[in-house]
């Protein structure tokens, strides 16, 4: 399997994400939470949250490699922003 460099990075990314839906299904688990209604006036849970900011953190990452182009590291502080206000409004 030449085809696909798997990096420390790379590996990182992928266990992360494996960790957040470990945490959150356990969550779902120990604490049943039922849906609330933030700025997009749709019911959403932890889950749909997650969803919503791993999509986005995405597209703003695809965004800062063709605007900026390098200084990844800076496009997860902008992630971490935005992951912040997702769970705090949406």
């Amino acid at each position: 399997m030449d085809w696909m460099a798997w990096t420390w990075p790379t590996a990182t990314f992928f266990a992360v994400i494996a960790t957040l839906l470990i945490v959150f299904t356990l969550l779902a688990i120990r604490h049943p939470e039922t849906p609330r209604v933030g700025i997009l006036r749709i019911e959403t849970t932890r889950g749909d949250r997650l969803f919503i900011t791993l999509l986005g953190s995405a597209f703003i990452n695809l965004a800062w490699l063709g605007v900026v182009g390098a200084g990844q590291p800076y496009a997860l502080i902008v992630c971490l922003i935005y992951a912040a206000a997702v769970f705090r409004w949406v």
